[in-house]
């Protein structure tokens, strides 16, 4: 079993944009909205502020309460996105049930300031035709895979979980990469009939624990891009003990896709911006 080290490669992409960023003298502001409270999310922007640092991006956070109107919280991302100092925007997700389906706000942002691929817009030209950023979660998976020399055409790669940023994305790239795709919703029948044929299994459903050893076979692959706060640690959907005695691959968590999402996340922001 060898271990995806995330980390590491994150490292290497973040050293590598602050030279570029350094050379080509770009001054690039992030800004994140944050509405509501959400202790995973507060994990994520905190790693997102460090790459910023380390990478000499300025870095913004914007929070609105959870009580904050509709209207009212519109017209602040309007006013975020307009500003010229803001360089690419994202809106920190989950947002509180109230202003689901989140699609209303992430519309708000154009296409050169959505660097996490989230309007209608900026996905439907990923999904049909293609950018030339990936979302960011698929771009750390994709950079992880590409890394470790590990191809996807021809395998039976099987998809946990049907969310916004992880399951419905890495369809279509996982089929540009000439993969065979399988993805496992909540309604499916005897979800283990199809992980254990699995040769690659992409997990990103947020439950700790739900895949185990014998659901897999063995020399799997396994991404585990599911994060859940647990006692005050982060951690992914699979069982890393029982999983890894099968797996040829697997990332940690944390470690593993979280430091490459965030890398990807910023990689996107100076391709936006060059």
């Amino acid at each position: 079993m060898k271990l995806l080290d995330g980390k590491k490669l994150s490292e290497k992409i973040l050293a590598n944009l602050k030279k570029q960023i350094s050379q080509s003298k770009l001054r690039l502001r992030l800004a994140v909205i944050q509405v509501g409270e959400n202790l995973v999310s507060q994990v994520f922007i905190n790693q997102k502020k460090k790459a910023c640092q380390k990478t000499g991006i300025d870095f913004k956070l914007f929070k609105f309460p959870a009580k904050i109107g509709k209207l009212e919280l519109k017209k602040e991302i309007e006013k975020i996105v307009r500003d010229p100092a803001n360089s690419g925007v994202i809106i920190q997700l989950p947002v509180p049930k109230k202003f689901q389906p989140e699609e209303e706000f992430t519309n708000l942002i154009p296409d050169e300031k959505d660097i996490d691929v989230l309007s209608e817009k900026s996905f439907g030209k990923y999904f049909f035709t293609g950018l030339k950023i990936l979302p960011p979660v698929v771009g750390g998976i994709f950079r992880l895979l590409k890394t470790y020399k590990i191809r996807l055409n021809g395998k039976n790669v099987v998809v946990v979980g049907m969310g916004r940023l992880v399951g419905i994305p890495l369809i279509p790239q996982l089929l540009r990469e000439f993969a065979t795709p399988t993805i496992i919703n909540v309604f499916t029948k005897n979800p283990s009939f199809f992980t254990r044929e699995a040769d690659i299994l992409i997990s990103g459903a947020g439950k700790p624990n739900l895949i185990c050893g014998e659901m897999v076979k063995q020399g799997v692959i396994i991404i585990d891009a599911g994060t859940t706060l647990k006692k005050g640690k982060l951690v992914g959907d699979v069982d890393f003990k029982s999983v890894s005695r099968k797996a040829s691959y697997i990332t940690p968590v944390p470690g593993g896709v979280g430091p490459l999402t965030v890398a990807c996340l910023l990689e996107n922001l100076v391709e936006l911006n060059k």
